[in-house]
């Protein structure tokens, strides 16, 4: 594997800079990336925007009167961010997540994976229904663009219903209908049937994927043949794999591979495959990462450390697949086992764990931090040459973070600031594409209050488990 690109101009050429911008944010601090990929800030910047995609970021008053040219006064039609007292950065983005589960927030605590799984979330998962899963699905998108998420990879069940939500909320996605072997061909026909029927909808900010759900509950016929179908439409594939060591261990005994072996036997790693790998908390490093380095297809992992400590579980080992040439992601996995869907948390989190996990208090440092929340994110769910940057070029998905708390001064390292202080709470104004979904702090696209009043009346249905199903069984 290689690393991430750094980032470029990959669109189409940026309209003549005499027209005055569609968006403008003047006087912030803006978080900017090297030709090598390592963080630089940006004082005193102008970011101007066009047609959705950014078309410069740059310092000083020079550049707010070059964005301004040949227009005279101020129209008003253009729209205008103060961003003083703020530090502009890439919209974070959330790279595994199931956002209908926010409906099951806190319904099953303090429980081993697989009580969690069999004696909850899959007898309750069986009372779905696509209401629940829209007002779920709206109150995730609501949280996300609060916290200052731009795009979220999402893997569940009733895909259109949060394709629509997506489009509606206005946040950039990369969705699969998850399936099981258990639901016969029809599953993965269903997954196939949405991703390409949706894939570009939303005006390009909906991607799809193949999302099988993991090794233990797709079997091989059908993780090669979904293989097959990403090469020949070009699909990305989500999967969870190696969640847990449990899952490893038992994956060896049963099988004599391990679950990243599983998908390397399968064709998942080949070329012409995009593989986005949920957790890998489990990794046999001694076995996995010589699989890992010879992937020719291009293979990301996607990181929800709050999970993992809430289950006990292992870390994902950031370090040896960074130094694989793996692109990890930051991740909060659904509400029902995270609680939240802050990636602030997550980054903060995956830094500390990381420095506890390899005893080596200078890894993992605060911008390397920040390269994994940003520019690795946004290789990990394959938008590394449109997102994850604040470059000319790339689309317009911008977050404001306003550093004028008690708790985010005084500022002595702005990386270390952004990491250890900030709260999602200190996101000002949420951008994507160039519009603005949360204007200081106002929402703009979704109504929360009328989401928590219906779905409140949904679930006591929902939660019923006195049916006794499942809709799977856990045995990791």
């Amino acid at each position: 594997m290689t690393p991430p690109p750094a980032p470029g101009p990959p669109g189409p050429a940026t309209p003549g800079r005499t027209r005055p911008a569609d968006l403008l944010i003047t006087g912030c601090t803006a978080l900017t990336h090297g030709p090598r990929g390592d963080v630089v800030f940006v004082d005193d910047a102008v970011i101007v925007v066009r047609d959705g995609r950014i078309a410069s970021v740059s310092s000083g008053q020079a550049a707010s009167e070059e964005a301004w040219a040949g227009a005279g006064a101020r129209p008003a039609a253009v729209e205008h961010i103060d961003g003083r007292g703020c530090v502009a950065l890439p919209g974070l983005i959330n790279c595994h997540t199931h956002t209908p589960m926010v409906a099951l927030r806190g319904l099953a605590e303090d429980l081993p994976a697989h009580a969690w799984f069999n004696d909850w979330i899959w007898p309750v998962e069986s009372n779905l229904t696509e209401r629940v899963i829209e007002l779920g699905a709206r109150l995730a998108c609501a949280e996300m663009i609060r916290g200052g998420v731009t795009t979220f990879a999402d893997h569940y069940f009733a895909m259109d219903t949060v394709a629509d939500v997506t489009a509606e909320s206005g946040l950039r996605a990369l969705l699969g209908q998850a399936f099981f072997t258990s639901q016969g061909p029809e599953g993965r026909a269903a997954s196939l049937d949405f991703a390409l029927r949706r894939r570009g909808t939303a005006d390009g900010r909906v991607t799809t994927c193949l999302a099988p759900h993991a090794p233990y509950t797709v079997d091989d016929a059908d993780l090669a043949a979904t293989a097959r179908l990403a090469r020949q439409h070009g699909l990305p594939v989500h999967i969870h794999a190696a969640e847990n060591r449990e899952q490893t261990d038992n994956s060896l005994a049963r099988h004599g591979r391990t679950p990243i072996e599983t998908l390397e036997r399968a064709g998942l790693l080949d070329e012409g495959v995009d593989l986005l790998i949920a957790h890998a908390t489990g990794l046999d490093t001694a076995r996995d990462l010589p699989v890992l380095r010879r992937a020719r297809g291009r293979v990301a992992v996607a990181s929800a450390p709050r999970g993992y400590l809430k289950f006990g579980w292992d870390t994902t080992p950031v370090r040896a697949l960074r130094g694989a040439g793996v692109p990890v992601g930051l991740a909060t996995d659904g509400a029902a086992s995270n609680n939240t869907l802050d990636v602030w948390e997550s980054m903060a989190l995956t830094v500390l764990v990381q420095k506890h996990t390899e005893r080596d208090p200078t890894w993992l440092t605060a911008r390397q931090a920040l390269d994994h929340a940003t520019l690795q994110s946004a290789c990990a769910v394959g938008l590394g040459r449109e997102a994850g940057s604040l470059a000319e070029g790339l689309r317009a998905d911008v977050i404001l973070v306003d550093l004028s708390g008690p708790h985010t001064r005084p500022v002595h390292d702005l990386a270390a600031t952004l990491v250890h202080s900030v709260r999602s709470s200190d996101v000002r104004d949420t951008i994507v594409d160039g519009r603005v979904l949360m204007r200081d702090r106002r929402l703009l696209t979704v109504d929360v209050p009328d989401v928590v009043e219906e779905l409140s009346t949904l679930l006591p249905a929902l939660v019923d488990r006195s049916h006794g199903k499942r809709v799977q069984e856990y045995e990791g």
